[in-house]
C-alpha cells in the first residue's frame, strides 16, 4: 500500500503562483509513472500532468506553459509548480502514482484562486 500526502495548497490571487508537493511512502526508484489531477466543484477529475515511463512529462493543453511537474527521487516527492493561476484553477488537487498496475491517490489539497 502506497501512502501519498499532498501539501502546498491554499488561497492565492489571480496571476499568482503555488507549488504543490506530494510525498510518497514508497521509494521513487520503483515508480516511473506519477502525476497530478484536479477536481473542481461539480466537475469530473481531470489530468493535469503525468510523468510517464521513460521520463517524459505530458501536460493537459489548458495548463501547458503555466504548470510544471517534476520529481525528486531522493525525497520521494513529486511537485506541481503552478504559475499564472486563474480563478478557473480553483479545485482540489490530487497526486497519484502507478505501481505494479495499480493507481494510488493522495487525499488532495485545496487550491483557491480568488481576490
Amino acid at each position: 500500500q502506497v501512502q501519498l500526502v499532498e501539501s502546498g495548497g491554499g488561497l492565492v490571487q489571480p496571476g499568482g503562483s503555488l507549488r504543490l508537493s506530494c510525498v510518497s511512502s514508497e521509494s521513487f526508484f520503483t515508480i516511473n509513472n506519477m502525476g497530478w489531477y484536479r477536481q473542481a466543484p461539480g466537475k469530473e477529475r481531470e489530468l493535469l500532468a503525468q510523468i510517464i515511463p521513460g521520463g517524459s512529462t505530458i501536460y493537459a493543453p489548458f495548463v501547458k506553459g503555466r504548470f510544471t511537474c517534476s520529481r525528486d527521487d531522493a525525497k520521494n516527492t513529486v511537485y506541481l509548480q503552478m504559475n499564472s493561476l486563474k480563478p478557473d484553477d480553483t479545485a482540489v488537487y490530487y497526486c497519484f502514482v502507478r505501481l505494479a498496475g495499480m493507481d494510488y491517490w493522495g487525499k488532495g489539497t485545496l487550491v483557491t484562486v480568488s481576490t
